[in-house]
């Protein structure tokens, strides 16, 4: 009997789990998709910032990209744009672009991992001066994959053009940042 709850709660974890799973992946495609339109109607380039592998070499032996590659992909990591034409190591906080080079900039799962609020604030000013509009993508809260990440120090949410930074293991108040350039999809959800 025991055993036979205990089974029935971790299959409904389990459930849930991939539940939260399809509406992250869902939203980085809305943001993706949002993205990659602008940059077509405005016939302007576009950023991806976080290369499309990640830090993951598995992703780039199994040929499964952590997300689309842009027209110029940015990273910290050289391995994360290894075989990218056009791959730059760079700091998404002090990007080697001049102002509005890009129509669009995306940054998928990349604000959580900088050290602070202040960083992440500092990643969008950054990104907004490239990019006309920049798309953002982040973990749920609900993750508990999101919760167990070490490297993930920041929880990151969007409501509109309102982005919510949250330093992890903190109870202080986000950090809430409006940004007129970001592109929200809220309304497609």
């Amino acid at each position: 009997m025991a055993l036979d709850i205990t089974l029935t709660v971790l299959f409904l974890i389990f459930l849930w789990q991939m539940e939260v799973w399809i509406r992250e992946i869902r939203q980085k495609n809305r943001q993706c998709k949002a993205a990659v339109g602008y940059c077509q109607k405005h016939h302007k380039l576009l950023l991806v910032a976080g290369g499309p592998w990640g830090g993951r070499n598995w992703r780039r032996r199994f040929n499964m990209p952590a997300h689309i590659s842009g027209d110029v992909n940015i990273d910290i990591r050289a391995s994360a744009i290894v075989g990218h034409p056009n791959g730059v190591v760079a700091n998404v906080v002090k990007l080697p672009f001049p102002d509005k080079t890009f129509g669009a900039a995306f940054a998928s799962h990349l604000l959580e991992h900088l050290p602070d609020a202040a960083q992440a604030k500092a990643a969008l000013v950054e990104l907004e001066r490239v990019a006309d509009v920049v798309c953002i993508a982040y973990p749920s809260r609900q993750s508990i994959v999101a919760w167990i990440i070490t490297d993930h120090r920041l929880w990151v949410w969007q409501k509109g053009n309102m982005v919510y930074l949250q330093q992890r293991r903190k109870t202080e108040k986000p950090n809430k940042i409006e940004h007129h350039e970001l592109i929200s999809t809220e309304g497609s959800l």
